[in-house]
């Protein structure tokens, strides 16, 4: 499964009152794994971003006086998401702004193959599976980050691309697995307890018919029946009567 981690910072709060996005930031992750491949853009919103914005994310209008429209950056952006299942948290808002910006460009030109974001991908809110998992409690980004042990130590201020990697961990912690969890055989190098303490599996390749099978001893017999005994007649009955059928000699049952 091809999955994009995404989070967006934008000039305000309400798409409705004019806000736009003013930057995005993605990371891939396919089957469980981060691949490094990454999307980051700032835009120009071509509109004031309002103060209490400023302090929450700290882009300034003139940080991203000299980036590209939206309109320039579509098309990349859309080619990086589309298909995929985005993992967002709160993703009403980004989505919303996400949204709003391809209707703008299909305002202009209703031909542009650009959204709804939910028509092209999936949508899975990290926020509302983290409600559902731990009622009652906090559940921003950061008190996440803390109940999963997340390292979080470098985000002083939201910024789109590093929301987006800690949310890559968060996510996969939440979903029980770390991101160093391999399934295949290019991997074998790596131990089950590695030097960053993280574990991986390493999948085994057996061929049919070639599974060894391992057969109890006469000993080890024996001691299983004095074993079903002694339960006889502590308990007057043993459940593994019923449900044992004899082993010929071959190993099979009869």
């Amino acid at each position: 499964m091809r999955q994009i981690v995404l989070d967006t910072e934008t000039t305000g709060i309400e798409t409705r009152e004019g806000h736009r996005m003013i930057e995005i930031g993605a990371v891939e992750v396919i089957n469980r794994r981060l691949t490094g491949n990454s999307y980051h853009q700032y835009i120009n919103p071509e509109r004031e971003i309002d103060p209490e914005a400023m302090s929450v994310h700290g882009i300034t209008n003139e940080r991203v006086a000299n980036e590209p429209l939206f309109a320039e950056v579509a098309q990349e952006f859309w080619d990086f998401i589309r298909g995929a299942e985005l993992v967002i948290h709160n993703a009403p808002f980004d989505v919303g702004f996400i949204d709003h910006e391809f209707a703008l460009l299909r305002a202009a030109d209703p031909n542009l193959d650009f959204g709804p974001v939910r028509e092209h991908c999936r949508v899975l809110d990290t926020l509302v599976m983290a409600r559902g998992m731990h009622p009652g409690q906090r559940n921003s980004l950061d008190a996440l980050c803390k109940r999963y042990d997340i390292d979080n130590g470098h985000r002083v201020l939201h910024g789109a691309l590093l929301d987006a990697e800690i949310l890559a961990d968060v996510y996969l912690a939440m979903t029980g697995g770390q991101t160093a969890l391999t399934l295949d055989a290019d991997n074998e190098e790596k131990s089950t307890n590695n030097e960053s303490g993280e574990f991986s599996v390493r999948r085994l390749t057996l061929e049919p018919g070639r599974l060894r099978v391992v057969r109890p001893t006469d000993g080890e017999l024996d001691a299983h029946q004095a074993k079903l005994a002694r339960i006889r007649d502590k308990a007057g009955v043993c459940q593994w009567d019923s449900v044992a059928a004899p082993v010929d000699q071959t190993g099979g049952q009869g």
